[in-house]
C-alpha cells in the first residue's frame, strides 16, 4: 500500500481521486493548493503526488517543480492531472517533473495503472 499525497482545488475531484486509488489499495491524502501539499510534504512521507494544475496560490507547474528540489522527493514520482489538453501544457508539465500527465477527466483505471507503474517502477 502506498501513501498518495492529491493536490486540488476542488473537493469533488479530490474525493474521487482519493475513492479511485483508494479502493485500488493506496492510503490518499488530499489538499486543496500547492503550499498546503508542500506543507503535507515537509509534516509526512508521502510516495506518490498526484496534482491539478490550475490551483490558487500555487500551480502544479510550480508545485512540482519545488518538490524535485526537496531531498526527500527527488525521484518520487509525480503524476499531473489537469484539463489543460495542449501540447505545450503537457510539455510544461513534464519539463517541471511530472512523469505523467493526465487529461481530465480522468479514466479511473488508467489512473490506476499509472499509479502501480510508477510505484513498481521506483
Amino acid at each position: 500500500m502506498a501513501r498518495i499525497l492529491l493536490a486540488d482545488d476542488s473537493g469533488i475531484v479530490l474525493s474521487l481521486h482519493s475513492y479511485i486509488l483508494e479502493n485500488a489499495g493506496h492510503d490518499c491524502a488530499g489538499v486543496n493548493n500547492g503550499y498546503m501539499a508542500l506543507e503535507a510534504l515537509m509534516r509526512e512521507s508521502f510516495d506518490m503526488v498526484v496534482t491539478d494544475v490550475n490551483m490558487p496560490r500555487m500551480d502544479g507547474y510550480e508545485l512540482t517543480r519545488r518538490i524535485r528540489t526537496l531531498d526527500d522527493y527527488k525521484k518520487v514520482p509525480i503524476i499531473i492531472i489537469s484539463t489543460e489538453q495542449e501540447a505545450k501544457s503537457k510539455a510544461k508539465g513534464l519539463a517541471a517533473g511530472a512523469d505523467v500527465y493526465i487529461v481530465k477527466p480522468t479514466d479511473p483505471a488508467a489512473l490506476v495503472v499509472y499509479v502501480n507503474m510508477l510505484l513498481a517502477a521506483g
